[in-house]
């Protein structure tokens, strides 16, 4: 692919690779789970298969194993297979390696005969009427692509929907397509040359319909050193490092949860400027330990509710303590304790249990408070 400038574990189940004549059909040990659950339930979702191509030289990189290198703590490779999650079965050519996600393993037959070959191999373990087809070094690439590029191969009627990057350039290798179209003319190609073995990609698109996508910054591939440092420094900036540090944490841990940020920070900020700074971290904590034990079995319902109780508890904690200043007594203070002796400070932990002077209390709007707190510091309790 070519590169462009960056814009402003599990282990898998590893299988060996697909012989040349494997039926064209994956047979039914290959697929994760069954063909009839997950995203295949849903007749407003996009039914497709997935086929990573993850081999090559990686020439520009020194010969470095590039799906294994890092962009935020993750490898390109398991970046990529978080954006085709919902695929009914994820194909990745190359040799197994251990991943984030379950995937079938295939390999063109010899290795290294080129992108047609490889290509070849990966659909001929999948069975969906439509593929979305990927490269291994997308750091940027996100489900809703991949859904743009479904979306607009079905409502075109076109034989495949390709990204399109900022210079007017297609990507062939960041497109969904329809396997019907892609296995005739592969065919027919291996028929006139006696083979796939060296063909270029072009030779292939060139025989499609296609519709184009425009995503800037899905379409950023890493080819060099310098598009994996600037890859590395675009998900550091303010805007995106807390996205993608909570992508990472989900993939590292295996949850398939969409997380509504803005709801946990107020609630921390609620629970430090109510309680005490240290109750935020361990709030947050409990509220996800309670949204897993739900009885509907957790999820963002689970977690909003959980949330909520929470808050309306600190904010009455904080209630409570102003309730106590305003007849004159000490706010939090324990029971026979020496005046002024208030729980945090009898237990040598730090007490904020009023809002601090210009500083909002629980039930006010202030994320932008807790945005550059948490950012700033990493940590809530972060003085």
């Amino acid at each position: 692919m070519t590169a462009q400038r960056a814009p402003g574990g599990a282990v898998s189940a590893a299988s060996n690779a697909a012989p040349t004549d494997a039926p064209t059909e994956a047979p039914p040990d290959v697929r994760h789970g069954d063909r009839n659950a997950g995203p295949y339930d849903d007749p407003d979702v996009d039914q497709y298969d997935a086929v990573v191509l993850a081999g090559g030289g990686a020439r520009r990189l020194g010969g470095a194993d590039k799906p294994g290198v890092r962009v935020g703590g993750r490898a390109l490779l398991d970046r990529v297979l978080g954006a085709c999650s919902a695929a009914g079965t994820t194909v990745v050519v190359a040799g197994p390696r251990p991943t984030a996600r379950p995937v079938v393993w295939a390999r063109e037959e010899p290795a290294g005969a080129g992108p047609l070959a490889a290509l070849d191999a990966g659909l001929r373990r999948t069975g969906a009427e439509q593929v979305v087809v990927l490269s291994a070094d997308l750091p940027f690439l996100e489900e809703r692509t991949v859904r743009s590029l479904l979306a607009a191969l079905r409502e075109s009627g076109a034989d495949g929907a390709v990204l399109r990057d900022p210079g007017g350039r297609d990507q062939p290798l960041v497109a969904a397509y329809r396997s019907a179209s892609l296995k005739r003319e592969m065919a027919l190609l291996a028929a006139g040359h006696d083979g796939l073995m060296g063909l270029p990609l072009r030779s292939l698109t060139a025989r499609l319909e296609l519709t184009r996508v425009a995503d800037p910054v899905a379409s950023f591939d890493c080819d060099t050193w310098d598009d994996i440092a600037a890859a590395r420094a675009r998900i550091r900036e303010h805007g995106h490092v807390l996205d993608e540090w909570i992508s990472a944490v989900k993939d590292e841990l295996g949850i398939e949860l969409d997380v509504d940020t803005g709801l946990l920070l107020d609630l921390a900020r609620d629970a430090a400027h109510g309680v005490a700074r240290p109750a935020a971290p361990l709030t947050t904590f409990l509220v996800g330990y309670a949204a897993a034990r739900a009885a509907e079995g957790g999820g963002p319902g689970a977690v909003a509710e959980a949330a909520r109780k929470a808050a309306a508890l600190a904010t009455r904690w904080a209630e409570e303590g102003g309730a106590d200043a305003a007849v004159g007594g000490t706010p939090g203070a324990v029971p026979g304790g020496a005046p002024g002796a208030a729980r945090g400070e009898a237990s040598g932990a730090v007490s904020d249990v009023a809002p601090q002077a210009g500083r909002p209390g629980p039930g006010q709007d202030a994320r932008g408070d807790v945005r550059s707190d948490v950012e700033g510091n990493t940590r809530p309790d972060a003085g």
